[in-house]
Parts: C-alpha cells; structure tokens; sequence
C-alpha cells in the first residue's frame, strides 16, 4: 500500500502498478487508447507503461509529462502536474473553491505571499487596490505558500479579494514561483501581461528591498486603466521563468516533506527537505516555507543563514523586473544586482 499525493489530495493505492480496468489519474483505458475528457494517449504510446499486470502509475505520469518522486520507505508518491506557465496561457488552477478561468475577461493580478513574509503586511493595500480597480475589470487574487492554512488565516480575515491558500505549492509549482512576494500579471484573454516580479504594494521594507510601491501600484493602475504593462511580448517571453526540471522534482520533494513533517515523520520529512535544497538551493519558498513545519522560526537564525548561503552564491533574493519606468525592453538586471542580496535587519 502506498500513499499517493497528486492533483491537491492524497489517496491509498495498492502500489506501484494500477490494476487492468482501474483508472490511472483520472485517465480511462478505451479500446484505442487511454482518455481523459476529449484528451487521448493512442494505444501504441500507452504500451511502455502496460504490463500484464496492470499499468505502471510511475511510467504512465511519466507519458503525461508529469515529475514523479518515490519513497520506498515511507510508502508515498508524489506526483506534480504537467502544466506551467507560458506566455500564451497562464495555467489553469482550481484552489478553495475558486477557479482562474473563471476570471476570464478581468485583469487580474495573482498575489504570491506567506505569513513567514514580511510581504504579509502588504495585503491591506492589495485589498485597498482590488477594491478600487474592481470597477475597471480587475481582480488581485492572492497566493498564501504557507504550508499550514492556520498560519495564513490571520491575514486574509476580511479581504474581499480572492485568497487562497497553497498548502501543497501546487500554484507555486505551475508559476515558477521561488520566493515571496512575487506577482504575475494576467490579462482579460488569460495570457501573461507580466511574468514574475518581485513588487510590493507598501513601502513598509523598501530600506531591505529597494523597491518602489508608488511606481509599481502607478504601473498597476496604468496596466488596468490604459491596458499598457510597460512590457513588450517579447519582453515578457524573455523575463518568464518556467520552471526546470529539478525545480519541479523539489517541489514534489517539499510536498513529502510537508505531509511527513504533519504526521510526526520528521527525519524522513527532513531528507526530503534537504534533497529538495540540493535540487533547487536558490527556492526560497521551498526552504523557508518547510522551516515552521520542522518548528524552526523562519525569521531567526535558519532564515539568515540561507540569505548568507545565497548571497555567497550571487542567488538574489529578490527579483525585480524593471522600475517599472513603462519601457518595453528592461531587464531589471541592475535592479537584481544592487538589491538581490540585502540581508535585512528585522522580520522581512
């Protein structure tokens, strides 16, 4: 018996091979081949993952383009999801009862933060912002990467704004996101306006940060009234970061993580933590994120010593894209490179 994490839940299978007749994540074996929905895999390509035992579940994710991760021991899989973040499309998600598409036809600004965040502070003014552009076809939907819904609670009491909370990483995983705060800008037809940037809506941390609020809420509003993002397509095929392959396999590393350091199963949840930092050392959201599930302050001692790490490294940690001058062809290079490392002096 082992325990599968995919798709937001966790569920018993039997094992490695599903069963002939039994679906294989949703997928439906028909005379020609395995569906989903109007979604097929002809026979001929479903063969490599057949046995005359069943299906391998391993082989099969790995057909549907999805990262896998085993664990022998602690009889779990972790299986992550075939989709991410283009230009073209922002990836679909359903988190809490809401789902993006269903914002289709609004700008929406999708909000990535955490309670281990100094970034915290800033939802107030997010919420000031989503009120007073809701008239003009916007949204701020925001993001929590707390791996505890309780810890995000607090802060997301009496928003009227989207708030999700993405306790698996499974948003952050589509969205290459690696630290907080991060926005991505969405527009109406549900393609990215602007990839992953590092802005704040207050300037409670600019002695840290060195970022603006005034010039990226002006850019905000110029976006949602004007309907001008300040970048090229061009520039934002350039700026997008989609994920690797190892930033994905972390990921599925962090989500065991997680579920073990719940259960009480922390030196196997603490393995896969540190073979999620092997995999990805510079994702913050991983690192920092597991640090109160392990009972660790994640703005004490830990935290500052992987700021020391990746400062030593040359890994920001944050990543503007531009100061948001509304030029179409800036690279925020300067930006990173003068602000990427501060190391801050209180809770940030």
């Amino acid at each position: 018996m082992f325990t599968l994490l995919a798709d937001g839940r966790d569920e018993v299978v039997q094992g490695l091979t599903v069963p002939a007749g039994e679906k294989v994540l949703g997928w439906e074996r028909k005379p020609h081949g395995w569906c989903l929905g109007d979604a097929c895999i002809p026979a001929f390509r479903a063969a490599a993952a057949e046995t005359a035992a069943g299906t391998d579940l391993v082989a099969f994710a790995g057909l549907l383009g999805r990262g896998v991760v085993v664990d022998h021991d602690e009889r779990l899989i972790a299986i992550g999801d075939a989709r991410t973040i283009s230009p073209e499309e922002a990836p679909e998600f359903e988190l809490d009862g809401f789902r993006l598409g269903g914002l289709r036809g609004t700008k929406v600004a999708l909000v990535f933060w955490a309670s281990w965040c100094g970034c915290r502070y800033d939802l107030p003014a997010w919420e000031l912002l989503h009120r007073e552009l809701s008239p003009d076809g916007f949204s701020v939907v925001s993001v929590s990467l707390d791996r505890n819904r309780e810890d995000a609670a607090p802060w997301i009491e009496d928003v009227t704004h989207p708030a999700l909370v993405d306790t698996e990483g499974a948003v952050a995983e589509m969205y290459g996101v690696i630290n907080v705060p991060t926005v991505v800008w969405i527009d109406e037809e549900g393609r990215v306006a602007r990839p992953q940037d590092t802005m704040t809506a207050t300037d409670t941390f600019r002695e840290m940060n060195g970022l603006s609020s005034e010039a990226a809420t002006a850019a905000l509003r110029r976006w949602v009234v004007e309907g001008e993002s300040g970048l090229s397509e061009q520039a934002v095929r350039e700026h997008l970061r989609v994920p690797t392959e190892e930033e994905r396999l972390a990921r599925l590393h962090a989500r065991l993580a997680a579920w073990l350091f719940r259960r009480g199963r922390a030196d196997a949840a603490r393995g896969h933590a540190r073979r999620a930092a092997e995999l990805a050392p510079h994702d913050v959201a991983i690192r920092r994120g597991l640090m109160p599930l392990d009972g660790v302050d994640p703005f004490g001692e830990d935290y500052f010593r992987l700021r020391a790490e990746l400062e030593a490294s040359g890994t920001p940690i944050y990543r503007p894209l531009s100061d948001w001058a509304g030029s179409g062809d800036v690279t925020g290079e300067s930006r990173v490179a003068a602000h990427g490392t501060w190391v801050p002096k209180s809770d940030s």
